[in-house]
């Protein structure tokens, strides 16, 4: 033990010192890391040192400060916060047993009183951090969690609500969120917290003891919110009780003024954990913003219990009780709304927060499986080494998981889920269904009136559909929709009728013989002209070039001057006579005299 006393006080952190000053008391077989019956022993000296220091801090008000000195460099720490610290730094590098450190915390609470646990308990949250480490937290768990459970029996619930507080949120971030002993698995109730009220009005106070005695009745439900969706007595006697209460605050709104002379930060300080129920007051506490958001707000949570999801059929509320409980919901949230300071800001924070809680209801019925992901160790990768890029088998990461969507992407593309293009009579049957007059649909809510689905429909009435996409040009869009589709009535309007189709046929006839015509005119011209231009008809006979036919000669052999001008003379005529049988095609076809034997050898 004197060993220990002079080690704390020696300067400096304690990893100079601390595991030669073991290995000066213990002589340990092994030269940093004590076994068994090593480690049993110096628990039982540290225990006794640390009893021996809160046995002489027992005159002085604060024993974590016992033993605390101000020199040339500065204030030392006390004599118990160094002594945990060496022990925290032993633990934490393994060289003694780790749960060691959670007993001396232990022994330190329960010898101390509840104003030294306040210190006792704020060095622990300094150090929540190295505690909370995986090879600590396995070993003293248990025993953390008994320490805070005796500190919380100890305090006062009503009086030490900070105190308490702290305590819960310590346990809170030192024990990982899926942690069973800290949930409330099966959703128990505290119904032992009754909230007592008087029976009796008093004398001389001027209050309706009715509406006193409703309003605090409602903290019975609120205790206990599964007895009101089991029993149908007590729901109806709560929605009675509660519509009573919402019609007063109602009645009674607050004014602004009203929100601002009640100070919440002020009244956080003084914040008790049970309400003030004296008749007395009932006048004041309506009057009060931060009174009418706390009883409100019970409402809320209370309708949340009861909607909650992952409820067996039994447990979910009647029709009867959904339609109530959405009734005085919305009654709530538009007073909550009201109540000033910033009622609408404080109304959207609680419905974010009741929102939340509904994944901790769903997490806690699945079974409260854990989440936690523990990080994964990255390789050290040598330097100078490159880091070879992946191979994707599709060329990158993204393509490659496409394709392993399926088993067999054929099967994959051809399945009948995927989109496809539908056939031309399921896309115009809901137009058909607008063109029926029997079906009674306005006009404005037609089908036809949607430009997208009139231009993906002529798109494709084009691809399938070719004889109505052309009624489109005569009857717009509703005649391309398939007779098929039409009632009997409307089908009549769109039908083509025996004298449209005989002239529409006709008229394709026409063109067709004027096309003909032409494309054979071009060929006779082709075939009577050589390169030359000298005429080259095959039914032409070999008289027509003795020498009687070329002006200018007597019975001789043309001359070459001769012939060319006969040339010329020829293909003079030649075109003036092609000009006058255009000239009559144009004028057949404009007659209607189409007739496709015209002889166009004459025209030569």
């Amino acid at each position: 033990m004197e060993v220990f006393k002079r080690a704390i006080l020696q300067p400096g952190p304690p990893e100079n010192f601390a595991l030669k000053t073991v290995q000066e008391i213990i002589k340990p077989q092994k030269q940093t890391k004590l076994v068994q019956d090593e480690n049993q022993f110096l628990e039982n000296i540290l225990r006794m040192l640390l009893q021996e220091f809160v046995s002489a801090a027992a005159s002085s008000e604060k024993i974590m400060q016992f033993g605390q000195s101000i020199d040339s460099s500065g204030t030392t720490q006390g004599y118990i916060p160094r002594l945990l610290d060496i022990v925290l730094y032993l633990c934490e590098k393994d060289h003694i047993e780790g749960g060691m450190i959670f007993q001396l915390l232990e022994d330190l609470t329960e010898m101390s009183t509840m104003k030294n646990c306040k210190d006792i308990f704020g060095y622990i949250e300094s150090k929540q951090d190295i505690l909370g480490k995986h090879e600590l937290f396995a070993r003293g768990k248990l025993v953390m969690l008994r320490t805070c459970n005796q500190l919380l029996r100890r305090l006062s619930k009503a009086n030490d609500v900070v105190f308490c507080g702290r305590i819960l949120m310590f346990l809170a971030h030192f024990f990982p969120l899926s942690e069973r002993s800290a949930l409330n698995i099966k959703g128990v109730f505290n119904t032992s917290n009754e909230t007592k009220f008087e029976k009796e009005p008093l004398e001389g106070i001027c209050i309706d003891f009715n509406f006193y005695q409703t309003f605090w009745g409602l903290q019975e439900f609120f205790s206990n919110p599964a007895s009101v969706s089991h029993a149908p007595i007590k729901w109806q006697k709560f929605t009675s009780s509660l519509s009573v209460v919402l019609n007063t605050f109602e009645a009674q709104p607050l004014t602004d003024e009203e929100g601002d002379a009640n100070n919440l930060e002020e009244e956080a300080v003084n914040f008790s954990i049970k309400y003030l129920t004296s008749s007395k007051l009932m006048g004041l506490e309506l009057k009060d913003p931060s009174f009418r958001r706390h009883v409100l707000v019970q409402c809320l949570i209370l309708f949340d219990y009861l909607k909650a999801p992952g409820k067996g059929d039994k447990d979910l509320p009647s029709e009867s009780m959904k339609e109530e409980i959405i009734s005085c919901e919305e009654r709530v949230k538009k007073l909550l709304e009201l109540t000033p300071p910033k009622g609408s800001e404080f109304l959207h924070k609680i419905e974010h927060i009741l929102e939340r809680e509904k994944n901790w209801v769903w997490w806690k019925r699945d079974g409260c499986l854990p989440y936690e992901k523990q990080p994964i160790d990255k390789k050290a990768v040598p330097e100078g080494s490159k880091k070879r890029r992946p191979r994707w088998r599709l060329g990158n990461k993204e393509l490659s998981q496409l394709w392993k969507w399926a088993d067999q992407n054929p099967n994959a593309l051809t399945d009948p889920q995927r989109v496809q293009t539908p056939s031309i009579m399921e896309y115009w049957k809901p137009l058909a269904e607008d063109m029926d007059p029997s079906a009674g649909i306005e006009a404005e809510y037609h089908h036809k009136n949607n430009r997208v689905y009139c231009w993906k429909g002529l798109r494709l009435a084009a691809r399938q559909d070719l004889e109505g996409f052309s009624k489109f040009t005569d009857h717009g869009i509703e005649g391309v929709v398939p007779l098929e589709l039409l009632p009997p009535d409307v089908r009549s309007k769109y039908q083509a009728k025996p004298n449209d189709r005989s002239k529409r046929s006709k008229k394709e006839e026409t063109k067709g013989s004027a096309h003909q015509v032409e494309e054979n005119q071009i060929a006779t011209t082709a075939t009577e002209m050589d390169g030359d231009g000298i005429r080259t008809d095959n039914t032409a006979t070999p008289m027509e070039f003795d020498g009687a036919s070329v002006p200018g000669t007597q019975g001789g052999t043309p001359t070459p001057e001769e012939l060319q001008k006969h040339s010329s003379d020829t293909d003079v005529g030649q075109e003036a006579g092609q000009l006058e049988a255009d000239a009559e095609v144009e004028a057949g076809i404009i007659d209607g005299e189409t007739d496709a034997d015209v002889d166009l050898d004459t025209v030569g």
